[in-house]
């Protein structure tokens, strides 16, 4: 993560939500700004998985915007960012396990099938049986 961090724009905003007169006044939230699509750091197919686990919080600039307001305190607002795009880094730097294609055995078509008929029939038993009092 230390090379990314010369890559890295913060801006301080105010925080929504409860927090008394302090909240109008101290600009405690932080605006993480990550530009992917630019960033000499990171390979070509993690950006691509990185712009995929980002969603909404992409631009379409290919900027990512990481907002953090939990703590009342810039300095744990910054390094809840930092911690969470780190993760997210983490994440994206993870490839996919490729996955083989399997086909079903014999045995569990047959019993598939089997489950099948005996739904089938415990449905037909159903409905309207006639009664003898009619």
């Amino acid at each position: 993560m230390k090379s990314l961090e010369h890559e890295l724009q913060f801006e301080y905003i105010r925080a929504g939500g409860p927090g008394g007169q302090n909240v109008n006044k101290v600009a405690t939230a932080v605006q993480l700004r990550f530009d992917v699509t630019n960033s000499p750091s990171l390979t070509a197919d993690v950006k691509m998985r990185l712009v995929k686990l980002a969603g909404k919080r992409m631009t379409d600039a290919g900027v990512l915007i990481i907002e953090a307001s939990k703590f009342r305190t810039q300095e744990k607002n910054r390094e809840d960012a930092i911690a969470r795009l780190t993760e997210l880094v983490r994440k994206a730097g993870e490839k996919p396990k490729l996955r083989h294609k399997t086909k079903p055995t014999r045995a569990s078509k047959e019993e598939r099938l089997k489950e099948k008929k005996k739904r089938g029939e415990t449905k037909k038993n159903r409905g309207s049986s006639k009664s003898i009092f009619e």
